[in-house]
């Protein structure tokens, strides 16, 4: 919220020095020798930065003193006309800084309740109203010629009319003459979104093609116009640039500002073999009547061919197969680490009757009372030798390699289960490729070539999760696991967490 705004120049008749001409409210800045009222800051602590020298005009500028924030944008006109051939003014923006302790008196008495100011916000509102006085000075001498006394005239009446608009309605459209008019919008600034990667799955929280509707359609990027259509919460980054025909970065770029604005979630790419686990925050979830009664329409299972199931209007949910809230707690609680959703769906089948899992799921993740156990690959150092020799060695043809496994489970000290291969016995056969030539691996026979080494290898330092390596190496889950059973990556370990 604004505190005061005040228009300044330099004087060149009384003090040659910087001079308040007009503030609102009255006494603000500097208040007159008979007011009741104290003004904000001492005006002569910080004038020589509200009309500095010439090097720091036509610049932002931001001076905190007390507990306030002063945004200026001082403008130097030089031209013969004017008494020592320049004219400096600057139009100011006082708010009130919540996060500074202040200094002196004031140190004690900031208002700890209050939210923080969005200066950002306020610093395209200083730099337009700066700029459109700078014209209207250069056209017509509007602020050299006004004479007015302070608290009259047009430039007051124009400083009035900011404060009590963008305060009142962030927003402000004042007209100044027949062809100038001051048209300023405050645009809050949001944070910044998490980052975004394509083994993501976007999520659409409003109704994108009612977006895309209006006439104001061809001013849409062109594409994110082709990406709209197949954001349905069940398709990556990856999936849906494939789909549209888009190059990924810029695939990416486009999300990005839905993301920013609010209009996605991400998500983790579901399957079966997946684990999730209950969080703290299940509580709520126990506690809240009306959210259990929102996931009962949700999770109800849709028609197979409606695959635009994602949007939170479930009102024509079959009211058969809507579930009790004891029922849909006690399915959250039994889900554990350790157990895929494969394994949970068995175990619970007759519970689980006209409910869609991947929604159930994704219900949880959405309100936070449900995690996802990612599972990451940590090649041992001892190995990293082995690792640098296959990836430097010449890819000639591709190999296909036969291998049997054993596996053991180990349990470390902070309690996270950890898969170790154990290599038993293995052989390796050459091959021309001819004689495979349309035959697709499994998953012991991957056909993967060295050619994949590389960019394995930097997947193999635990910071990476499966979904992450599995899309941007374009093989599956099954086909990683048998290629990190090969006796090329050592010890391998893949933790769950």
């Amino acid at each position: 919220m604004i505190k005061a705004i005040f228009f300044s120049k330099f004087d060149t008749h009384e003090g040659m020095s910087p001079k308040v001409l007009h503030q609102v409210p009255s006494d603000s800045i500097v208040p007159s020798p008979n007011s009741p009222t104290a003004s904000l800051f001492s005006f002569p602590s910080i004038s020589s930065y509200i009309i500095p020298r010439q090097e720091f005009c036509d610049r932002l500028l931001t001076i905190c003193v007390s507990r306030y924030r002063v945004l200026g944008y001082p403008v130097c006109i030089t031209h013969h006309k004017y008494d020592r051939n320049e004219f400096i003014f600057n139009f100011c923006i006082v708010l009130e800084d919540s996060g500074s302790s202040g200094n002196g008196s004031g140190s004690g008495s900031g208002n700890d309740n209050d939210d923080p100011v969005d200066v950002n916000s306020y610093l395209s509102v200083v730099r337009k109203l700066a700029r459109l006085m700078r014209g209207l000075e250069e056209q017509d001498e509007f602020l050299s010629k006004d004479l007015s006394p302070p608290g009259t005239g047009k430039v007051y009446a124009l400083c009035e009319m900011v404060l009590e608009d963008l305060n009142n309605y962030c927003e402000c459209m004042i007209p100044i003459d027949a062809s100038n008019t001051l048209n300023i919008k405050l645009f809050p600034t949001l944070p910044p979104p998490p980052p975004l990667h394509q083994h993501h799955v976007p999520l659409s929280t409003v109704n994108l093609p009612a977006l895309t509707s209006s006439d104001s359609v061809s001013n849409w990027d062109l594409t994110l116009l082709r990406l709209l259509p197949h954001i349905n919460g069940v398709n990556s980054v990856r999936t849906i640039a494939r789909l549209a025909d888009a190059d990924p970065h810029l695939a990416r770029s486009a999300l990005r500002h839905l993301l920013y604005y609010g209009c996605l979630l991400l998500l983790d790419v579901f399957s079966f073999g997946a684990i999730y686990a209950c969080t703290a925050e299940l509580g709520v979830f126990v506690a809240d009547r009306g959210m259990q009664e929102e996931c009962a329409r949700y999770v109800c299972a849709r028609d197979v061919g409606n695959d635009d199931d994602d949007d939170d209007d479930d009102d024509d949910a079959d009211a058969d197969v809507v579930m009790s809230g004891e029922t849909l707690i006690a399915l959250y609680t039994s889900l554990k680490q350790g157990q895929s959703v494969k394994t949970w769906c068995l175990e619970h089948g007759d519970a689980l009757v006209g409910v869609d899992v991947r929604r159930f799921v994704t219900f949880g993740v959405i309100k936070g009372f449900v995690y996802r156990v990612h599972k990451y690959a940590i090649a041992t150092s001892a190995t990293s030798a082995a690792m640098t020799a296959a990836t430097n060695t010449p890819t000639i043809s591709r190999r296909t390699t036969t291998t049997t496994t054993t596996t053991t489970t180990t349990t470390a000290k902070n309690g996270v289960n950890v898969w170790s291969p154990q290599i038993s016995a293995a052989k390796a056969n050459v091959s021309t490729g001819d004689e495979k030539k349309g035959r697709r691996s499994t998953d012991l026979d991957l056909g993967l070539g060295l050619d994949l080494d590389l960019d394995l290898r930097r997947y193999l330092d635990g910071a990476h999760c499966f979904d992450e390596i599995c899309t941007d190496l374009g093989i599956s889950e099954r086909e990683l696991v048998a290629e990190l059973k090969g006796k090329r990556w050592g010890d391998v370990q893949i933790i769950h967490r």
